[in-house]
């Protein structure tokens, strides 16, 4: 399941004079309430400027792969262990029913067409009966069920009356499955596009083969930081050896770890060297519980702080040196902005330099970086947010993330302007329109962004820069 609780949508931040706003999430537009109706001419799915490029590369050795592969496929997010692998056999067929988001259709067949040439997968979309029903349904459906999900997969459904009928009699259990027949996804009606598609890449990977996410994991969807909003090079491998011939439904997890090493070496031949690139084993639940408090919506200030400091002393003692680690530093620098920026910047460049040093982390780093620009635009150090923002930026639009693309080019203006270059910045905020409208999912979300943006820089710093 996509999880909205952990990086829950707020403002950005300042450290200005003005009116405290929230420090910006590393997920800037995720599940944030959105107006309904269509933004404008967002029909066929992605904009211009949002455009899907080459999965990035693997990186890794096939001994460290081989490992997430077994530790993701043999436990649910729950830590409860699962028997045997199942998986769909011959064809499958995928349903879109509900209330259809516009640019849903759009996103679907981009990503079925993924799993066709990249994963090997026999699937297609269907307009009758289907292995795979993906059913929209508002928002507050999903939130009154379970209250931090953004979106949820279930087995042996297709429909929600069907899942509510299935509620409390076993017939939901995963554990129980002897091989997939039919699954249900339950995606968001009434959100931004964006939160769609991650939705859909997401839950669509999970129906189809792992159930669990790994917080080491940096170049991966299976992860519940929700830096990668989109498959990776990684999660298709993944999904490639989950419908190997080499494998099969029943098998355990021996059975399965003694197939391994010889489908991988086909599969992947340049894994064949190479050393860890996280810590693995299992992340305790006291760890998850801390980073859940500190980054989620609810609690007060100084009780998330505390959390954020326990996350990363959990951390610490566990000799992480992995994305947890630096998701650890992130919470830290996020939760200081306000009150201590040094403390931030800090804990923010501790959080970078492990990013940077970790395959498939860009996005992470990006992320730090629009954190890193929010903070020096609002102490009027203007060229510094500009270099931060035009680091990112490519990377940003590389991972698709439309949101964080948004936000970095609205920084962007910001420094523009206050440079006195207000055509420039005029230009840039309007050419990310529509790259807005698919990250935010309304033109009030976006004039609520420009907002919190604008005033992130106090006025006098504004003018001795020339804006």
């Amino acid at each position: 399941m996509r999880l909205a609780k952990i990086l829950a949508v707020s403002a950005l931040t300042a450290c200005a004079p003005s009116a405290h706003v929230p420090a910006p999430t590393a997920d800037v537009a995720m599940n944030r309430p959105t107006e309904p109706g269509v933004p404008r001419g967002l029909a066929s799915g992605q904009p211009q400027g949002l455009v899907a490029t080459a999965p990035l590369q693997i990186s890794r050795s096939n001994a460290e792969i081989a490992q997430d592969f077994l530790d993701l496929e043999f436990r649910m997010e729950s830590g409860r262990p699962l028997p045997m692998m199942t998986r769909f056999e011959g064809p499958i067929r995928v349903a879109m029913t509900g209330k259809v988001p516009p640019t849903a259709q759009g996103d679907l067949t981009r990503l079925l067409s993924r799993f066709r040439s990249e994963a090997g997968i026999d699937i297609r979309q269907a307009d009758g009966p289907a292995q795979i029903t993906v059913e929209f349904v508002p928002r507050s459906t999903i939130r009154k069920t379970y209250a931090n999900v953004a979106c949820f997969v279930a087995p042996r459904v297709s429909s929600w009356e069907e899942y509510k009928s299935a509620r409390g009699t076993g017939q939901l259990d995963w554990a129980t499955l002897t091989r997939r027949d039919r699954v249900a996804i339950f995606a968001p009606a009434d959100a931004s596009p964006q939160e769609v598609r991650d939705c859909l890449h997401e839950e669509m990977a999970q129906a189809l083969g792992p159930l669990n996410d790994l917080y080491q994991l940096s170049d991966s969807v299976f992860n519940d930081d929700n830096f990668h909003t989109v498959l990776t090079g990684f999660d298709m491998l993944v999904l490639r050896l989950h419908y190997s011939p080499g494998l099969r439904n029943g098998m355990t997890r021996d059975e399965v770890a003694a197939a391994l090493p010889g489908l991988l070496a086909r599969m992947n031949p340049g894994g064949a060297g190479g050393g860890a690139t996280h810590d693995g084993g299992r992340t305790p639940q006291a760890w998850i519980r801390a980073m859940e408090t500190a980054l989620g919506g609810g609690g007060t200030g100084s009780a998330r702080k505390a959390a954020a400091q326990q996350a990363l002393a959990i951390a610490s003692a566990q000799g992480w040196n992995d994305t947890r680690l630096a998701f650890s530093w992130f919470a830290v620098g996020r939760l200081n902005i306000g009150a201590d920026p040094v403390a931030a910047a800090n804990a923010f460049g501790e959080a970078a330099r492990i990013y940077r040093r970790l395959p498939g982390a860009r996005i992470h780093a990006a992320h730090v970086d629009m954190q890193l620009a929010a903070l020096a635009l609002s102490q009027g150090r203007a060229d510094q947010a500009l270099a931060f923002t035009e680091r990112a930026l490519p990377v940003a639009r590389q991972a698709q993330n439309a949101s964080l693309l948004a936000t970095l080019s609205f920084l962007k203006a910001e420094v523009l302007e206050a440079q006195g270059d207000a055509r420039a910045a005029a230009a840039l905020r309007l050419d990310t329109q529509g790259v807005a409208r698919y990250g935010f999912g309304s033109d009030a979300v976006t004039r609520a962004r420009l907002r919190d943006i604008a005033a992130l820089m106090p006025s006098k710093l504004r003018l001795a820069l020339g804006g």
